[in-house]
């Protein structure tokens, strides 16, 4: 497993991730999660990203129990605030108050002194840009958190996030975005902004959720064992379900194969190729999927092969910057 820089940070992470969206105290059990973990670990992948917000704070609790007993230095451990954990009125946002009693829940639930990326999970345009980064700075100092990311910011946001940060004496290193072959709205305005501001992407669900691995088919519904067939997990996902979307994937299938990939692995792959990319988030229910996807490490693509990629796709491809996600 290789690793990368964050931004212009010391930090090095793995260039995949193991992530816990949707699954870690959801959709599989704990003994699944923890086995999930522990794969990871074995296949050499030592940075973990969860959210307060996980299956309603499950999550991170789950993710620390599994990571229990591990040497916490040669790990690296994110996690993020903003959305609601509690029915008061400042158990949300990005305020001062609730970024500063979510970190201290955070780290209470994942058995750490600290986090080494703490990200603001959107922007927040209630509340003053300065207070946010205010109190992350009060975070950093204190060594609660060693670094500052955010996720779905838009390009405006994330120079204006990374200017102050600098007034702070701090540093914005990343933004953690959905980006896959089928979602590449960070392309045109986020990329070369994080580039000439020091900041990497971390991106989420590099796998369209599981569309790119081939094994949601034009004309049938998903399998009843899928992301796609789970009552909850899978409405996030609905807009890739469509039989357009699906018979274009399926065109993917011939150029994995003609590398040796798993469509899977040609995603992942695919995503890293990216230079403003530090880190692909993986998620998996099983150990064998995690076994599946490492295999993209270090995987290279030509242009050809891009040229390809880009040509089975088409049209269904989103690229539109207004698209990036909000609060």
């Amino acid at each position: 497993m290789q690793t990368r820089r964050l931004g212009r940070s010391g930090l090095n992470i793995t260039e995949l991730a193991y992530g816990n969206w949707l699954t870690h105290g959801s959709q599989v059990e704990e003994d699944a999660a923890h086995a999930c973990v522990h794969a990871a670990l074995d296949a050499g992948i030592t940075t973990f990203d969860t959210a307060d917000v996980y299956a309603a704070t499950v999550a991170e609790s789950v993710l620390g129990r599994a990571l229990a007993g591990q040497r916490r230095e040669s790990l690296e451990i994110a996690t993020k605030v903003y959305w609601p954990t509690g029915e008061g009125a400042n158990d949300r946002g990005l305020g001062r108050k609730h970024v500063i009693e979510s970190c201290h829940a955070s780290l209470r639930r994942l058995q750490t002194d600290y986090v080494d990326l703490y990200q603001a999970h959107r922007y927040d345009s209630t509340v003053p840009l300065e207070e946010t980064m205010t109190a992350f700075a009060d975070l950093v100092r204190s060594g609660k958190v060693l670094y500052i990311g955010v996720s779905e910011w838009r390009a405006e946001e994330i120079a204006a996030g990374a200017a102050l940060a600098r007034d702070l004496g701090i540093q914005l290193i990343s933004n953690q975005p959905q980006y896959s072959m089928l979602w590449r709205v960070i392309e045109a305005e986020v990329v070369p902004t994080s580039e000439a501001e020091g900041v990497s992407q971390i991106v989420w669900s590099p796998l369209a959720q599981g569309v790119l691995t081939g094994k949601y088919l034009p004309g049938q519904a998903p399998p009843a064992d899928s992301r796609g067939g789970h009552a909850s997990a899978g409405g996030s996902m609905k807009g890739y379900l469509t039989d357009e979307v699906l018979t274009r994937v399926q065109q993917l299938k011939p150029i994995a194969d003609d590398l040796g990939l798993s469509m899977a692995q040609l995603a992942l792959a695919w995503v890293l190729q990216n230079g403003n990319v530090a880190a692909a988030i993986i998620g998996a229910t099983r150990p064998e999927q995690v076994h599946d996807n490492v295999e993209a490490a270090g995987v290279e693509l030509s242009a050809d092969v891009l040229a390809r990629i880009d040509e089975a796709l088409g049209d269904v491809v989103e690229r539109d910057p207004a698209k990036t996600s909000r609060g």
